[in-house]
């Protein structure tokens, strides 16, 4: 593995050497050791930091690397079976500070010939590096924007995702408060734009699974919720009769104060309490455990859900040029998009991407701080081609054109 920074912040160390996994060591038994590096597979992380919005509590903000960290798992696992065939995989860290524009730097990074790429970025940044012309025979993977239109109005056929979508999280959700008959819905909105696409999200969902919201109210408090919470929330949630009360603040604002200090003693769910995710420090099934003890053991900190849609990205990768023996963007994209692709991930199921609007179909963890309460998609809920597709837009919803063409 080796790792090219292109920021102003200090050198990140390099992973310690790993023992080959039972495979390779045998693969390297056959071939009489190690092999020659004779392919370079070279993949750029392009990042966009954004300043974390303020909050009341400092704990609930995200790690200064996350995200990066991801991909240089995904690198160093790659290279475990890679150094036995040949493969040497090398990750460019393209990192735009809070302020600083990343698409110039994007533009001369992808100007350098056909690249295999993983974007760190908000949706507006991605969209608009994904139509650069220097893109257009790129492969590009989104690890960030969960935003609806990038794959559906805003979809392009160069751009693959593997962080789940609003409507994939939304979707587990529903599906567990379904099984449970926590029909009525309370909802409580945040005040900011990705709250209202979280609220969108999870008010579509709630139609899909026949759920009724109730009650909905927009948060617009300004009070110090570290001191007046137990007069504030009751308040925000008064109401005669509701099951539960889902709440969308993804910069975790104000929904941690509600756990407890609801109206009616109910459960919350959403962006506190039980939580839709991706990845979590709690997942333990499956073998996850030894990804995450890796990951705490080089890094002295937990892998959040953006570290593993990096991760992901580059295991992807990965999988595509062990099976196909190119480095090619245009090769590797058709294999990731067809039947005979399948990442194991450590979720208990084979993940593939979708090949009407490439995003990765996965199982979604429901969490609370110290455990899974469940794995969507539940038991029950059932699909004519596979159980993961009943998480966000199935195919006869979409109106994504770009991979027909």
């Amino acid at each position: 593995m080796r790792l090219a920074l292109n920021h102003r912040d200090p050198p990140m160390p390099r992973f310690p050497p790993r023992v080959p996994c039972a495979a390779a060591f045998a693969l390297s038994v056959l071939l009489g050791g190690p092999a020659r590096a004779d392919t370079v597979v070279d993949i750029l992380y392009l990042q966009q930091r954004v300043a974390a919005p303020a909050t009341l509590s400092t704990r609930v903000r995200p790690p200064d690397d996350e995200g990066l960290r991801g991909a240089e798992l995904g690198v160093a696992d790659n290279d475990t079976t890679g150094r036995f065939l040949g493969q040497d995989y090398a990750l460019e860290a393209v990192i735009a500070t809070p302020g600083e524009s990343l698409l110039e730097r994007a533009r001369e990074a992808l100007g350098k010939g056909a690249r295999n790429v993983v974007v760190d970025a908000p949706a507006d940044v991605l969209v608009a590096i994904a139509g650069l012309a220097e893109a257009a025979d790129d492969l590009l993977f989104n690890a960030r924007a969960r935003d609806r239109a990038v794959r559906e109005t805003d979809c392009r056929a160069n751009l693959l995702h593997t962080v789940a979508s609003r409507d994939m999280l939304a979707d587990a959700l529903m599906q567990f408060l379904s099984s449970r008959r926590w029909s009525k819905v309370f909802l409580v909105e945040g005040r900011r734009e990705a709250d209202a696409a979280w609220a969108d999200a999870l008010t579509r969902s709630a139609t899909k699974f026949g759920l009724d919201i109730v009650e909905k109210r927009d948060w617009t408090a300004n009070a110090d919720l570290r001191r007046s919470a137990s007069r504030e929330m009751p308040a925000v949630t008064r109401a005669r009769r509701y099951d539960v009360v889902v709440v969308a603040d993804e910069a975790r604002d104000f929904a941690e104060y509600l756990l407890y200090n609801t109206w009616l003693p109910r459960p919350v769910a959403g962006s506190a309490g039980l939580v839709p995710t991706d990845w979590s420090p709690v997942v333990e099934q499956w073998g996850a455990a030894q990804l995450q003890s890796r990951f705490e053991d080089a890094h002295s900190r937990g892998m959040t859900a953006y570290d593993y849609a990096a991760w992901a990205a580059v295991r992807a990768l990965g999988e595509a040029v062990t099976r196909t023996a190119s480095t090619e963007p245009a090769v590797l994209r058709d294999y990731l998009l067809s039947e005979a692709f399948a990442l194991a991930a450590f979720k208990g199921a084979s993940l593939g991407f979708r090949d009407w609007n490439g995003q990765l179909r996965q199982r979604i963890p429901l969490v609370h701080a110290n455990a899974v309460v469940a794995n969507a998609p539940l038991e029950g809920f059932l699909h004519e081609r596979t159980e993961l597709d009943t998480l966000g837009i199935d195919r006869r919803e979409s109106v994504c054109t770009a991979f027909a063409e």
